[in-house]
């Protein structure tokens, strides 16, 4: 539970009791839940400044179902399942409302499911709707080391494109190769921006996938071709000064893009997992797990994500 906004140390474990699904909703036993950069931001008091304290955070994870209320159809006692928005999943047991579940493949196991969910689907939705890769593009991928930065370069790869993935310490290169980079600028200050026009014939890049906040904006832009797609995320470091559009360079194209617009109908939901789960059985999708931590441990997590000395995915254990 999160006590108020602020440190990691306003994060706390209580007991609470077991709670009862209502018509259309599900008892999960949760198995494993996402660590989510959202979360810290949450935590921070970024986002969901109308929730009151004390509240429990994440939004992803998976488990097996425990208890089915009224009216669910679809889904039975001892089912495994899947979720990517359902706020509280830092528990041992959640409701979650049935349209928001997904079934998991007997060839996916539970901490799989729960990293690929957010992060999978949000790198999907960038890669395939808000700008669909094609053969021979070249995209630059920011925190090319983490999570999605990592899902995000595989999927890039998958349809043809060439990664120059950006990273903020040597350390976290070999994780961006693994993942696919076929470049990997090291930078932690947004001087990146010469390098990839050097890596580009002074062309740029087709398509930018920037979460890292306003101090790579900048340097974004510098980095995108005539007509190119800049793919802005992550509301959590906040946003660039307000943009004088009829300054953008190059007839450059630039949008903040968000996963639920992937995913806004429980089919379109089930379709896209659905293929996400297919490309990890094929092995063409890799999850590296950065850090496995008990629930009581969801402090460390945070430190661990925040100070950028994680790459992978985050899960908590119950």
């Amino acid at each position: 539970m999160m006590n108020g906004a602020g440190e990691v140390d306003q994060l706390d474990v209580v007991e609470r009791p077991v709670p009862t699904p209502g018509p259309g909703e599900v008892l999960v036993d949760v198995a494993a839940a996402g660590v989510n950069f959202m979360d810290i931001g949450v935590r921070r008091g970024v986002a969901w400044i109308d929730v009151p304290n004390p509240k429990a955070l994440g939004v992803e994870g998976a488990g097996r179902i425990a208890a089915l209320g009224e009216g669910v159809s679809g889904f039975a006692v001892g089912d495994r399942v899947a979720w990517v928005y359902v706020p509280g999943s830092y528990a041992t047991q959640i409701v979650a409302p049935a349209a928001a579940l997904v079934s998991i493949p007997d060839s996916i196991d539970d901490r799989i499911a729960a990293a690929l969910m957010m992060q999978g689907l949000t790198a999907s939705h960038f890669a395939t709707d808000f700008y669909p890769v094609q053969p021979r593009d070249v995209a630059l991928i920011h925190a090319a080391a983490g999570g999605l930065g990592q899902l995000l370069s595989q999927i890039v790869k998958l349809r043809g494109g060439n990664v120059i993935g950006r990273v903020s310490s040597e350390a976290k290169v070999a994780s961006a190769r693994a993942a696919g980079a076929d470049h990997v600028i090291v930078d932690r200050d947004g001087d990146f921006a010469e390098q990839v026009l050097a890596l580009t014939n002074n062309e740029g890049v087709h398509v930018v996938f920037d979460g890292s906040g306003p101090s790579t904006f900048a340097g974004s832009l510098e980095a995108l071709r005539r007509s190119g797609t800049f793919c802005w995320y992550g509301p959590v470091l906040g946003g660039p000064e307000p943009i004088d559009i009829m300054s953008l360079p190059r007839s450059i194209k630039l949008g903040y893009a968000v996963f639920s617009d992937h995913i806004p109908t429980p089919e379109l939901l089930r379709d896209r997992t659905a293929r996400l789960f297919d490309w990890v059985s094929r092995g063409d999708l890799r999850i590296e797990m950065g850090g496995v931590y008990g629930l009581t441990d969801a402090a460390k997590a945070h430190a661990d994500m925040e100070s950028r000395r994680s790459t992978g995915k985050l899960l908590l254990i119950p």
